[in-house]
């Protein structure tokens, strides 16, 4: 019992400060372009497009090879003091195609670090017991502690320090991975047999579409919603703050998805959060007030709190047991990877042709897209809701 508990705590631990460096980074990351290095609506939403283009391949070859050395921890460790260091590359650059090349190499190796970190987890969670939402909140807790921290202290010090406390953290967390659980369990995958498996089922294939429409913009809004802020009259320290309710608010959602998931179903979970997610974007499209968007940001609990545990449960619950590291990898550079991708960087050239709101029309016309692909994927398949 006290040992479970350690492996808890350290699972926590991990998430905690995964999301931390995320919440450091990449909410200013674009105001950074914008403000210190002077780059243009195209040339922002290009580089921060790459990193989740890249991550399409990223995430699966990284699962792969997770799942062929059983090796999970090492592989998570290395590339979390990997992606730290790179991230370091953004500070002496200010070139438009070198910044390109370094968010491109960040995502490479950033690939590995939310997947393979699921994958542990869950397995974990499956052979002991308990909830994996109560463990993943701890992210959420991270990014959103994260976000007002170095926002406020970017308007201290200067924007400079996202890429700090993003490598700081990461090595960090390096070090905590080392007491995750081993990954012995699982038997060493046939690679062309698992990826076989996973193109003919055609119930991953069709929620794939799904967590394109739905995780694309909830992803590509970490990038923008910065932008948003300031754009409506906000500060630095007020995108912190918004952040931290946003973040904050997926805590409670994440604690008490599980009992949901067994009361209604893991499908109109999922559907009940793309719903509340196009909503949301929809309502950010219209211009509303500061205070207002403040108020909103519980949307995003609802959102991603249910979404996120609810899909990554949904994946797992229908791929084959020696694939699974795989198929949480594909269903990652889908959703984190080519949607993102693709959000980000049509976002880029809204932005520069029209203004931020238009971005958010776009985002909101997108989930909704979602939504009808999750009642598609509700009545082809009954009894997996």
């Amino acid at each position: 019992m006290e040992q479970d508990r350690f492996v808890r705590v350290h699972l926590k631990t991990v998430y905690f400060l995964i999301f931390f460096s995320f919440g450091g980074l990449f909410p200013l990351l674009s105001v950074y372009l914008r403000d210190v290095v002077g780059l243009s609506g195209a040339e922002i939403g290009t580089i921060m497009s790459i990193g989740p283009l890249m991550m399409i391949f990223a995430q699966p070859l990284w699962g792969i090879l997770s799942d062929y050395t059983q090796k999970p921890r090492e592989i998570l460790s290395v590339t979390m003091i990997i992606t730290g260091g790179l991230a370091l590359f953004y500070l002496p650059f200010s070139v438009y195609i070198v910044l390109v090349i370094v968010a491109a190499s960040v995502a490479l190796f950033q690939g590995s670090i939310v997947p393979i970190s699921d994958s542990i987890t869950l397995n974990y969670v499956h052979e002991k017991g308990g909830d994996y939402g109560s463990i993943r909140l701890w992210g959420a807790a991270g990014f959103s502690i994260s976000v007002l921290l170095v926002g406020t202290l970017s308007d201290i010090f200067g924007l400079q320090i996202i890429f700090y406390t993003f490598a700081v953290s990461l090595w960090l967390c390096a070090y905590f991975t080392r007491k995750m659980p081993k990954e012995g369990q699982l038997p060493k995958v046939q690679l062309k047999k698992g990826i076989s498996q996973l193109i003919q089922n055609k119930q991953f294939i069709l929620f794939m579409m799904t967590t394109f429409f739905v995780f694309g913009p909830i992803f590509a809004n970490n990038f923008y919603f910065g932008l948003l802020i300031q754009d409506v009259g906000g500060s630095l320290t007020g995108v912190g703050i918004a952040f931290l309710l946003a973040a904050g608010s997926e805590i409670p959602f994440m604690r008490w998805v599980g009992y949901w998931i067994d009361r209604i179903g893991l499908l109109k979970i999922i559907l009940i959060a793309a719903i509340v997610s196009s909503l949301r974007w929809f309502f950010y499209a219209i211009e509303p007030a500061p205070i207002l968007i403040y108020i909103t940001t519980i949307a995003q609990g609802m959102s991603i709190g249910l979404f996120i545990p609810a899909a990554i449960q949904y994946v797992r619950k229908i791929t084959p047991e020696d694939v699974k590291v795989t198929a949480v990898s594909v269903y990652s550079s889908v959703g984190g990877g080519l949607g993102t991708s693709f959000c980000t960087l049509m976002a880029g050239f809204l932005l520069e042709r029209f203004d931020i709101f238009a971005v958010y029309l776009f985002f909101g016309g997108l989930t909704t897209l979602g939504v009808i692909t999750i009642i598609v994927v509700m009545r082809w398949c009954l009894p997996c809701k």
